[in-house]
């Protein structure tokens, strides 16, 4: 066993001296990396989280918000069609969790595709991971927290009769003042996150049960109303209009690899990370087929275009009552905060490492000796978040989400690349069938649907890219714990 206490020394890759371009290519050594697992600033993160809470917690962050509000925005750009959209989402989401897999049984560490990037391509490519995390994670929590506001007013009125007033449950733009629900469910979320992982966990698991139950339950009620002739025109918008929903709904896939990220805090994650990924992409990918298919033979597509709370609507129109859709709501409140619980989790974890390497602020990387959580990381990206939740709209978060994942989803399949060129003989615990052919069709699928995001995404990306370059060339390029040990050294 690798004892966590003592500091790992400084190789080759560390020692030599950095500049130029060999500064920007310089590599963080697969040893090193697992070495200083758990390790933080006052601390050490604690290894609790058995198999079963690994893929509760890729399952709590994946299965939400896509389904539950995403599907209302995806069947009117495709039309019944959307079920084929979702399978193309869903192979995207494959190939990348078979390369995540490869690698999380490898290099079992807190930072995810980051700290894979580091290992194989060096740290300018990993900060530009690490930047496209803090888009995926953060932004998705936002996301996630304003698509909770909509069932929370569906379940307010179904119960006593009122709902939030739109001036507190939009953000601006969309006839509000502020999205009070999103920023509420984030704090909540916050609260649990302080108490510890493995308690943290626990209740992601109970949350996941609930919303596992939720879309059962819709799927025997919306069969009831299910009609072939919906499916008469089965694409009415072309391939294209496929393609597009394709792209939003990979949104739904966002959160699978968020069991990646507490590599550092399982207790077996060389055998146990794998399988939680792929466990939990297999459960999460059934039930979205199977949802999106009843939803459409229930209800025209075109009766999509505008809707809110489109699962609980379905359920009411089908039973000619409230009491049904009335259930699900509270059964998608409870399932999209653990949406947001989980991946509010996964981005702590993020920075947590990205911290310890020196890239970001110490103050990240800080763990409190009590609860072996990182404290101070944890509020201050839950203020963030909640701050986004309360004033952009859902539609704009979605899709920069999906872009800054897909992106990051790219590189992890060019890692596993990477790594079995210059470490073909490293231990691992899974590895990706068929040689090259997977990781190559994960990248492709991931650059096939970034290019089915609409311009005005790009532009944002764009400037999320510009603005993390700078910061790296200004911050964190000297102050990374290579640079420093590397000026050590001379």
């Amino acid at each position: 066993m690798l004892d966590h206490g003592a500091a790992p020394p400084v190789d080759e890759t560390t020692s030599r001296k950095t500049s130029g371009l060999s500064a920007l290519t310089r590599r963080k050594p697969v040893e090193r990396l697992v070495a200083e697992g758990g390790q933080g600033e006052g601390g050490s993160l604690r290894r609790s989280l058995s198999m079963w809470q690994l893929t509760m917690i890729s399952i709590g962050a994946t299965l939400g918000t896509g389904i539950f509000v995403v599907l209302g925005d995806a069947v009117p750009k495709a039309g019944p069609a959307v079920t084929l959209a979702f399978v193309i989402a869903g192979l995207t989401a494959l190939f990348s969790a078979l390369s995540y897999a490869e690698l999380a049984g490898a290099i079992p560490v807190a930072g995810s595709s980051y700290s894979y990037a580091y290992a194989t391509m060096g740290e300018l490519v990993a900060w530009v991971c690490g930047w496209c995390l803090v888009l995926e994670y953060g932004v998705s929590v936002a996301a996630v927290a304003v698509g909770w506001g909509e069932y929370l007013n569906e379940l307010l009125d179904g119960t006593i009769g009122v709902t939030i007033p739109a001036m507190l449950s939009s953000a601006p733009g969309e006839g509000g003042v502020i999205n009070l629900p999103g920023l509420i469910v984030v704090l909540l979320a916050m609260v649990f996150l302080l108490g510890g992982a493995r308690e943290s966990a626990v209740v992601n698991t109970i949350m996941v049960f609930v919303k596992i139950a939720a879309l059962v339950l819709f799927c025997a009620i919306g069969f009831m109303g299910f009609k072939s002739g919906n499916y008469k025109d089965f694409m009415p918008l072309g391939m294209a209009g496929v393609s597009a929903a394709g792209a939003s709904l990979f949104f739904s896939y966002i959160g699978f690899d968020a069991a990646s990220t507490a590599g550092e805090e399982a207790k077996d994650p060389k055998r146990d990370l794998p399988r939680a990924i792929m466990l939990s992409l297999l459960i999460v990918t059934v039930l979205y087929v199977l949802v999106a298919a009843v939803a459409v033979g229930a209800w025209n597509w075109k009766d999509f275009e505008g809707s809110e709370a489109t699962l609980a609507a379905i359920m009411n129109d089908v039973t000619g009552q409230t009491f049904w859709g009335t259930l699900l709501a509270l059964g998608a409140v409870i399932s999209i905060a653990s949406v947001v619980l989980t991946v509010l989790y996964g981005q702590t974890r993020v920075l947590f490492a990205m911290s310890r390497d020196g890239l970001v602020p110490k103050v990240f990387a800080k763990v409190n000796g009590k609860t072996g959580t990182p404290r101070v990381n944890t509020v201050i990206v839950s203020l963030f978040c909640g701050a986004l939740a309360s004033v952009i709209p859902l539609g704009k978060l979605v899709d920069a989400t999906s872009i800054g994942t897909l992106f990051a989803f790219g590189l992890v399949n060019i890692a596993v690349i990477v790594l079995r060129y210059t470490r073909p003989d490293m231990p691992r615990t899974f590895k990706v069938p068929l040689g090259w052919l997977f990781p190559v069709l994960g990248f492709l699928f991931c650059a096939y649907n970034m290019f089915s995001l609409d311009a005005v995404t790009w532009v944002v990306f764009g400037c999320w890219m510009a603005a993390g370059l700078v910061f790296y060339f200004l911050y964190g390029m000297r102050r990374s714990r290579l640079a420093t040990e590397a000026s050590a050294e001379k």
